[in-house]
């Protein structure tokens, strides 16, 4: 035989439930206010800091210019890179042309990309309020390492710098 009896719950109510819990019924109980969302999402530290905001923004300006100028010579980067083994006392010329222009193009391309991304999170951060100066700084030297990788592989491929590097080496 089986138990046909309801389960507690099954039949009543939910005013009988909340009575058999000792609750008082729904329509004396006062609704609760709901919390104001603007002051949950606004965080306690964003307030203007003058200071911060002037140190990036004149550190973005600086790094505008240098990544315009830079980014120009990288356009003709086997000139640049003639220089650059007369300096080090490297004989003979940079002669793989096509990858000075092709790597120099990608270097030049990079700094632009790695500044605006830097710019773009930095206002970003300025907007919410947050210390922002640090920002522009590991955006120059993460850009500048991965644009000096691109010069890199254009001065590797080169055979008169390969000749200096074996020489230097032995």
């Amino acid at each position: 035989m089986s138990d046909q009896r309801p389960q507690y719950g099954e039949l009543a109510t939910p005013e009988e439930q909340r009575r058999a819990a000792g609750l008082p019924p729904l329509s004396e109980v006062a609704p609760a206010a709901p919390e104001p969302i603007a002051a949950a999402a606004a965080p306690a530290s964003a307030r203007p800091h003058p200071v911060d905001r002037f140190a990036t923004i004149a550190l973005l300006a600086y790094g505008l210019v240098n990544v315009v100028m830079t980014g120009m010579s990288y356009l003709d980067l086997p000139t640049v890179l003639n220089e650059v083994m007369k300096i080090l006392g490297i004989e003979g010329e940079f002669t793989d042309y096509a990858a000075g222009r092709l790597w120099g193009t990608v270097s030049a391309v990079v700094l632009a990309v790695g500044w605006t991304a830097t710019a773009v999170l930095s206002v970003r951060r300025l907007r919410r309020g947050r210390i922002t100066w640090w920002l522009p700084i590991v955006g120059a030297v993460v850009t500048s390492f991965l644009a000096g990788i691109c010069v890199m592989v254009a001065m590797m491929g080169d055979p008169a710098f390969a000749d200096y590097i074996v020489k230097a080496g032995s």
